[in-house]
Order: structure tokens, then C-alpha cells, then sequence
């Protein structure tokens, strides 16, 4: 019987994803909390199946809070919720242990089908992580991957091509064939599928 835990500093936004989470068929306990020291909390007392973890935390920060409860329970499947699609954030909470990133603007219906997905074990921008064949069929080419790289980096387009000599029209479309070989809409979640499928460390 799945059950979610939703760590979110903003109240309207976690009354939002709190809603979305309890109209998912299945769905039997939906746990909130409004900081990360409060869900660290919640989750040692009641461990959930899914744990929605605010970017923009503090004290911990999402990134720490995240950390600590991979740290605590190796097999914590978290994502990091947020409407900013900053690679750098998302590449440091990959790292900590995050599973995947959601933005937290999508429509109430969107959100509902990528927390269903997550629960299970489709995480979102991640593909499914256990699928061996799927791993196989992506196949990027060198300049991809020093694309994806430099995403994971925080890089901008333009500090991409000019790191690789190359001009930010010629970035963006190698960016959108990584994005399509990943099956992702954006830079965000090109980096959270890129550290889910092992395509980057």
C-alpha cells in the first residue's frame, strides 16, 4: 500500500502535491511536513514510499535533507520538487541521492501522473531505472555527452560552446537530440536521466 511523504516549504504548494498524491488510486497514507528537520523526523517514525523533497528547503537545505534520509535509509526513493530547472541544484541532489526532479508548476492532472509513475518506479526525467534494455538503446554520440556534461555542470548553452569551440545554435541542437534520445523536455530532468541511467557520475 504506497504511501507519500510530502516535504514542502510553500503551505499552498504542499496542500497542492498533498491533494494530487491522495486522488492516486492506491494511495493510503499521505504524510506532509514543512521542513526538512520535521520530515527527517516523520520519516524515521514512519518511513513512506515516496518522499517529495522542496529544492528550495532550508535548515537543511533539500539537498542536505535529502543526503540524510538516503543517508539513514539507502533505499529512499526521493524527488526533488521545484519550478526552477537549474541543473546545478538538480546535479547536487542526483549526487545526495535523489531518484528524480519535478516541477512543482506542472497542472494538477501532470502532477498526478508523474507521482503515479514514481510510485512506481517510473521516476520522472529518469526513465525506469531497472530497465537494462532501455540503458542499452541510448546511444549519444561524443558531442552529446560533453553537452549532458556540461548541463550537469550548470553550464549555460553559451559556456558550453564556448568551451567546445562550437557556436550556442550548434549546442542547442546537439541539446535537442540528447533530449530526445533521453525521452525529457528540458535541462533539468536531461540531468537527472543522465545520472539515473548512468551516463554521468
Amino acid at each position: 500500500m504506497p504511501s507519500v511523504l510530502i516535504c514542502i516549504a510553500s503551505p499552498v504548494v504542499r496542500q497542492r502535491l498533498a491533494l494530487c498524491a491522495t486522488g492516486i488510486a492506491g494511495v493510503t497514507s499521505v504524510g506532509t511536513a514543512a521542513s526538512g528537520r520535521e520530515a527527517l523526523a516523520r520519516y524515521a517514525s514512519t518511513p513512506a514510499d515516496l518522499v517529495l523533497v522542496d529544492a528550495a528547503l532550508t535548515d537543511p537545505d533539500g539537498v542536505q535533507t535529502t543526503r540524510l534520509l538516503v543517508g539513514r535509509d539507502p533505499g529512499a526513493a526521493v524527488l526533488v520538487v521545484g519550478v526552477d530547472d537549474d541543473p546545478a541544484v538538480v546535479t547536487a541532489a542526483m549526487v545526495a541521492g535523489a531518484r528524480g526532479f519535478l516541477r512543482a508548476d506542472l497542472s494538477r492532472e501532470d502532477l498526478a501522473i508523474a507521482l503515479a509513475h514514481a510510485l512506481t518506479g517510473e521516476l520522472p526525467g529518469a526513465g525506469n531505472p531497472g530497465d537494462a534494455e532501455a540503458r542499452r538503446r541510448i546511444a549519444l554520440t561524443e558531442r552529446e555527452m560533453q553537452v549532458l556534461r556540461g548541463m550537469c555542470e550548470g553550464k549555460s548553452n553559451g559556456e558550453i560552446g564556448r568551451e567546445l569551440y562550437l557556436s550556442e545554435d550548434t549546442v542547442k541542437t546537439h541539446a535537442r537530440r540528447l533530449f530526445r534520445k533521453l525521452g525529457v523536455n528540458d535541462r533539468a530532468h536531461a540531468v537527472a536521466s543522465g545520472f539515473r541511467r548512468g551516463l554521468v557520475s
